[in-house]
């Protein structure tokens, strides 16, 4: 079962590629541009997104998912950030699911947690945050070339 933690790693790890290589070739203004009047940025993905894995990887075994500290309507408030602070944001979530990741046994996989109060099999949760987390990589993705145009053929996205 280790090979199946070992395998949402690497995948977890291309979708985190996918959206630095996005970050780099965008601007400080175009990370903080909108998708229209509901959309979001990239900026309020990467926070989002950090916020998510930071919550849900928390002790991911003893506690829900879904923190009381966590300010999860906030990561969605517009905001403009320089790459430094987007790096530093995007990186602490990230952190928190590699360490979690790397805890994790093989009979942890037959365990169950808890997300906003349901209970979920380990398995299943790793499933559920990796397709949250690539959903929202596609967006942002997706922004990037938007934002990029034609260009973006021709930048060393991976």
């Amino acid at each position: 079962m280790r090979e199946f933690i070992e395998s949402c790693e690497r995948v977890y790890r291309r979708y985190k590629g996918l959206a630095e290589a996005t970050f780099e070739v965008l601007t400080a203004e175009q990370l903080a541009q909108l998708a229209g009047a509901e959309g979001n940025s990239v900026a309020v993905l990467a926070w989002h997104i950090s916020g998510n894995l930071g919550s849900y990887f928390t002790e991911f075994l003893t506690s829900d998912g879904e923190k009381p500290w966590r300010q999860r309507d906030s990561e969605f408030d517009d905001r403009r950030v320089t790459h430094v602070e987007l790096r530093q944001r995007w990186a602490e979530g990230w952190e928190v699911l590699f360490a979690t990741l790397q805890g994790l046994s093989d009979a942890d996989l037959s365990k169950q947690v808890r997300i906003r109060g349901e209970a979920v099999a380990v398995h299943d949760a790793l499933h559920r945050s990796l397709a949250h987390t690539s959903y929202h990589v596609g967006q942002i993705v997706f922004l990037g070339k938007s934002l990029r145009g034609a260009e973006w053929r021709s930048l060393s996205i991976p």
